[in-house]
């Protein structure tokens, strides 16, 4: 058996930072990585997919830009052109992780499936078939998550999609159908209607985004829809089925059964925690009733010595948090530190166009959690720099505590959302009161500059 001080399984964004910080502290580090280094982000999460992301809406701003008095003479998609810049980015940051871990002499890579056969012991298996044992005190899983599948009549005789399929389709659908209204069924629904296709979201909800405000969620459907994408929400899937060359998904919706028809499905349904063949049974692994690991706040497990990084113990399951979690352990067993996950923000962002960005409560959770707020709220159309850059669509939220004025939460749903929304994450965790931010001078015209004017709203 080969001993290490430090054994990290899964390359993600937690797994990759603390390698190169326990390498850097004298201690020997094995890193097992299934199959590409990065992590979901990487591979078919945030990189590719705001790589293309960035493309649409490229094309969507030359198709719409005699309205800011520009002529074009038509738009013409390559999407081959598309997928060969995507993957020359997610190959250069995969290469460089490999690289960087070649650099370190502290730091041993190994591509395989790894599971335990005690809490201190791995077992790998190599795709050669080749085998080792790996042995070491401490243990940090960081192996996220993969596309959950609904259980539809039917699904398993057609051709569908997730998030990491969609990511080897070099063909741009005729008609996509996307189940789920949340992140991946709008970001990839906007996506491919700017590259072309038509495009159908189905949500099981009464409203997309569910956990949004019902108005934010409402003022997403009207942008989203304004680009001919169809929007079908309360909607139940019933079955799926092949229909000759195409895909026919029956959902009830109203109390009446209805049917579309699509050439490719991409269901956005979730995810399962990746821990099944960890056989965390025999590391003395706890895992919750759906199969996320159990850790305490400071993501350690059931299993002394062995932690949890990452979507694969649930809660936030965002790149930010999972490399947040890199911070946590590795300031408190390194740098005697006393961080748990309840001391930081959530902040999150949606790639849509306009972007959402979300920081603190909004009106839907803090009534869940009966907090008393008071409300400030505008529209993009309200904005001076929106108005300039023809963005029609768009509304702001915020929420302040009426006992000392601290700002609760924001919902920002504009151009460049997230980067607004982080202004306000900023002063949050500066504990500003909402005056000290409405009576501030920011640079015109900025979005940032738009927030004197919301806080000046304060109900």
């Amino acid at each position: 058996m080969k001993k290490f001080d430090a054994i990290i399984i899964g390359a993600g964004q937690a797994g990759v930072p603390l390698a190169h910080e326990l390498a850097r502290h004298n201690q020997k580090v094995a890193v097992i990585e299934r199959k590409h280094p990065g992590g979901s982000c990487i591979n078919y999460g945030c990189t590719p997919t705001k790589t293309m992301v960035a493309s649409a809406k490229a094309a969507h701003i030359s198709r719409i830009s005699e309205a800011l008095g520009v002529k074009n003479m038509g738009v013409e998609v390559d999407f081959l052109e598309v997928i060969k810049r995507r993957d020359k980015i997610v190959l250069s940051w995969r290469d460089g992780i490999r690289d960087g871990f070649k650099k370190h002499e502290n730091i041993t890579y190994f591509e395989g499936r790894a599971e335990f056969t005690d809490p201190k012991t791995l077992k790998i298996e190599s795709k050669d078939g080749d085998s080792n044992s790996l042995g070491a005190e401490k243990i940090f899983i960081n192996t996220g998550t993969s596309p959950r599948i609904p259980q539809i009549d039917g699904v398993d005789e057609v051709k569908y999609y997730t998030a990491k399929s969609m990511m080897r389709l070099t063909t741009l659908p005729e008609h996509l159908i996307l189940i789920g209204g949340s992140y991946i069924g709008l970001e990839f629904g906007q996506m491919y209607k700017r590259f072309g296709s038509r495009v159908t979201v189905i949500e099981k909800n009464d409203q997309l985004v569910p956990r949004e405000d019902e108005d934010i969620a409402a003022e997403l459907k009207g942008a989203l829809e304004t680009e001919k994408i169809n929007i079908i929400t309360g909607a139940e899937i019933i079955s799926a089925k092949p229909d000759g060359d195409a895909i026919k998904l029956r959902y009830k919706s109203a109390k009446e059964t209805k049917s579309v028809n699509g050439s490719h499905l991409l269901i956005g349904a979730g995810t399962v925690a990746n821990t099944a063949e960890l056989n965390p049974e025999a590391g003395g692994i706890d895992l919750d009733d759906r199969g996320f690991i159990k850790t305490d706040e400071k993501l350690e497990t059931s299993a002394e010595g062995v932690y949890a990084l990452g979507d694969v113990k649930g809660g936030p399951q965002f790149t930010h948090i999972s490399y947040d979690d890199y911070r946590i352990v590795s300031q408190n067993l390194l740098h005697n530190g006393h961080r748990t996950v309840g001391d930081r923000p959530v902040p999150y962002t949606m790639f849509t166009d306009p972007q959402l960005g979300r920081i603190g409560h909004n009106e839907k959770s803090a009534r869940k959690s009966e907090i008393e707020y008071r409300l400030a709220k505008m529209p993009a159309s309200a904005v001076a720099r929106a108005i300039e850059t023809g963005a029609k669509h768009g509304l702001m939220k915020v929420l302040v505590n009426p006992k000392n004025d601290k700002i609760l939460g924001a919902s920002i749903l504009m151009p460049e959302g997230g980067e607004t929304m982080a202004t306000i994450q900023t002063a949050m965790m500066g504990g500003m009161t909402f005056d000290q931010f409405r009576d501030n001078p920011f640079a015109h015209p900025t979005y940032a500059e738009s927030l004197n004017n919301l806080f000046s709203n304060l109900e």
